[in-house]
């Protein structure tokens, strides 16, 4: 090669990584979004009752959460509409409005617990009033929603992603028996209890949630009509091997994100809390307590980056899969890139739900319960819409030559089996 050959492949090189970094978008920020306040919480109250032996879920949970995500993006790329409407096309419409309804009240109970979680940290950090601190962030979040275009918005989203990798320190200052560790991923010494089966439902919910199935239909619809050379796959099947190969990128890439992440708030909390006998986090502050070898002093405000910066991400996307969800079923007009002026019903419901969430902060609930408690409702009530979306996604009526494909239609119905046998088990298991 010569000697000018190699300014020009840095360039292209460059340019590639670029553009590869562009193509993360909704896979990404549905991936971040997934490890919200809820997730935190869960994952670490789950860390410190069952230290490492609880791993094995993560590694579980992986391609199923890809396959299922995958196949809600495929949806919305294929036929340019968000997973609700195309519910609609397949089951009857009180169906399609139980499962709307279902994923309102979920995802109101989880913005509630985000809002009281993020209020909760910005106390810590500040002593200022907790119930002024989470109004105060509930308003943000919803002014955010409501006045920013989702094109700009989006970009403040991806790099509130980099909060979590706060979780990620511990492998830097923590002893860790990583031969240990990576054998009970595997070979976990794991009791089939009550309270071992409720957490496994909660991690499932947490992970493989119902909301970020809509979410990212809904916003492969935003983003192909922001493109004026976009269009849906069932009109320019040309588009095709571009976009899915993308949606495959974005999604998986995404997925491994959040599930980096989890591996690694569970394993924070193992050798730390779990380690130490501290085995039951009753509140935010013993959370934190668990970063402490990270960050030593400023635990706390590690603590609090992590779960207001999440927050953040995640209201957003709660509140948004429920308005396109809703919106969807009603026929309204929807879309963040929308003015409230033309799209009044759709900002109403994101509006409501942050609102009516903002009841939970006003009940004597503790954050960390209510982060728990609403994962192990979302790991019920994913089950059945789990299945409307493996239907509508194997439907040719609907997908044309796009169906999902073998893989992932095997990995998405036994993310659904698998589900389903956690939620029944937690009602069996005594």
């Amino acid at each position: 090669m010569s000697e000018g050959a190699q300014p020009r492949k840095t360039i292209a090189d460059r340019l590639a990584g670029a553009s590869a970094l562009k193509r993360l978008g909704p896979g990404l920020i549905t991936g971040a979004a997934d490890d919200d306040p809820s997730g935190i919480a869960t994952y670490s109250q789950a860390g410190a009752q069952f230290g490492v032996n609880i791993l094995w879920s993560v590694v579980l949970t992986y391609p199923m959460m890809a396959a299922i995500q995958s196949v809600s993006a495929r949806i919305g790329r294929v036929t340019g509409h968000g997973l609700a409407a195309n519910m609609n096309k397949v089951f009857p419409r009180p169906v399609v409005g139980a499962l709307v309804a279902l994923l309102f009240v979920a995802n109101t109970i989880n913005i509630g617990a985000d809002l009281a979680a993020m209020g909760a940290a910005a106390r810590m950090v500040t002593g200022w009033n907790q119930h002024a601190l989470t109004v105060g962030l509930a308003l943000v979040s919803l002014l955010l929603q409501v006045l920013a275009p989702y094109h700009a918005y989006v970009r403040v989203l991806k790099w509130l992603t980099l909060a979590l990798f706060a979780y990620v320190g511990v492998i830097f200052v923590v002893k860790i028996d990583w031969s240990e560790t990576l054998l009970r991923v595997f070979v976990p010494h794991f009791a089939l209890t009550a309270a071992a089966v409720t957490t496994v439902v909660a991690l499932f919910g947490t992970t493989i949630s119902p909301y970020l199935f809509f979410w990212q239909a809904s916003e492969e619809v935003e983003d192909e009509e922001a493109d004026p050379d976009a269009s849906p796959l069932i009109e320019k099947p040309e588009q095709a091997q571009r976009e899915l190969s993308r949606i495959r990128w974005d999604t998986y890439v995404g997925m491994a994100f959040s599930n980096l992440i989890a591996f690694f708030i569970i394993l924070t909390t193992a050798v730390t809390l779990f380690a130490h006998g501290q085995t039951n986090i009753q509140s935010s502050e013993q959370a934190a307590a668990a970063l402490r070898p990270i960050a030593g002093d400023f635990a706390f405000i590690l603590f609090a980056m992590g779960i207001i910066g999440t927050g953040l991400l995640a209201v957003p996307v709660l509140a948004g899969s429920a308005a396109y969800a809703m919106s969807e079923a009603s026929g309204w007009t929807s879309g963040l890139e929308k003015k409230w002026r033309d799209a009044p019903a759709f900002y109403t419901v994101i509006a409501m739900s942050v609102l009516i969430g903002l009841g939970i902060d006003y009940t004597p609930l503790d954050p960390i319960k209510a982060l728990f408690w609403s994962a192990v409702l979302n790991g019920v009530i994913a089950v059945p819409i789990m299945a409307a979306t493996m239907i509508v996604g194997s439907r040719r009526h609907e997908m044309g030559d796009f169906i999902a494909t073998p893989a992932q239609r095997f990995l998405g119905w036994m993310a659904t089996a698998v589900m389903a046998a956690a939620a029944v088990a937690m009602l069996v298991v005594r």
